[in-house]
């Protein structure tokens, strides 16, 4: 599926709304909202504390493409994608991902685990790149156990926690992406 063209700011809460209010009905263009990469940086790019929280989140999608994790797509939620500054009056503190990859050809989650622990650990996440991480492992066929972490993934995120339903983002894991971005932020 492309890219989104209406991609909907911030609602009177606060919140992305989980459709685009010009899109409602059966429309595609709803939460999660597929952006690109650079889209996402202009979007979100607001203040210091937020560059630095997109900054760490490139460092952490270059780090899992030197492990060869470049098929899949991120899911990307939590306070940065609400305005946080606003609501409850503080800067975001990280950003919530959940990776969905496919294994590179010829390795195994063990494998890739040998090649970087820390990676795959949510602490080392929140305190090197300001990312709270998650993963799920795509294969095919794809399996029940898969789809069900889709899904709590999906129910967690589709509302904040007083139940005021909410959108948020998807992003290509392709490492093109991220070079573009890192052109843009050194020409600032």
């Amino acid at each position: 599926m492309p890219a989104i063209k209406n991609f909907p700011f911030w609602n009177n809460m606060g919140i992305l709304p989980p459709v685009a209010l010009e899109m409602l009905g059966n429309s595609k263009e709803r939460s999660p909202y597929h952006v690109t990469l650079s889209y996402f940086f202009d979007h979100f790019a607001q203040s210091q504390e937020r560059i630095k929280i997109l900054e760490g989140f490139l460092i952490f999608r270059a780090e899992l493409h030197k492990l060869g994790i470049t098929h899949g797509f991120q899911w990307l939620n939590g306070s940065f994608l609400e305005n946080i500054e606003i609501l409850e009056d503080r800067p975001p503190h990280d950003l919530d991902v959940v990776t969905f990859y496919q294994l590179p050809a010829e390795e195994t989650q063990q494998s890739l685990i040998q090649k970087n622990k820390n990676i795959f650990d949510t602490a080392y996440l929140k305190s090197t790149f300001a990312i709270d991480g998650y993963f799920v492992m795509l294969g095919f066929p794809v399996d029940v156990e898969a789809v069900e972490t889709i899904t709590y993934w999906y129910s967690m995120w589709s509302h904040r926690r007083n139940g005021l339903w909410k959108g948020f983002v998807k992003i290509d894991l392709d490492p093109s992406q991220d070079t573009k971005v890192k052109k843009i932020i050194e020409n600032q």
